[in-house]
């Protein structure tokens, strides 16, 4: 017989034990991004871009509609994502 607060620590200890770490890219990976997002927005080319989630895996597949270089954001289908969350550049090809 196992208590319901014992039952609640062990699924939270099982769901961070999947928690993944943030990766550290160096400074020509940032810039790429920046071109890749600047060219990619100019052309209207649908991007499919690998995000950071310490849980799941996030993609973010769409035509980027604004670029927000101030505050490094970008919005695709009305919606803001960190340039510092990609993790993986692409393009969409479907």
């Amino acid at each position: 017989m196992i208590l319901p607060e014992h039952r609640e620590a062990m699924l939270r200890a099982l769901h961070e034990e999947k928690r993944r770490e943030r990766p550290i890219f160096d400074e020509q990976f940032a810039e790429q991004i920046g071109r890749f997002l600047a060219e990619t927005h100019r052309t209207k080319t649908p991007v499919n871009l690998r995000m950071f989630d310490p849980f799941d895996d996030v993609r973010v597949i769409g035509i980027i509609e604004r670029l927000d270089t101030l505050n490094r954001r970008f919005m695709v289908d009305g919606e803001w994502f960190r340039v510092a969350d990609i993790v993986e550049l692409g393009m969409d090809t479907e």
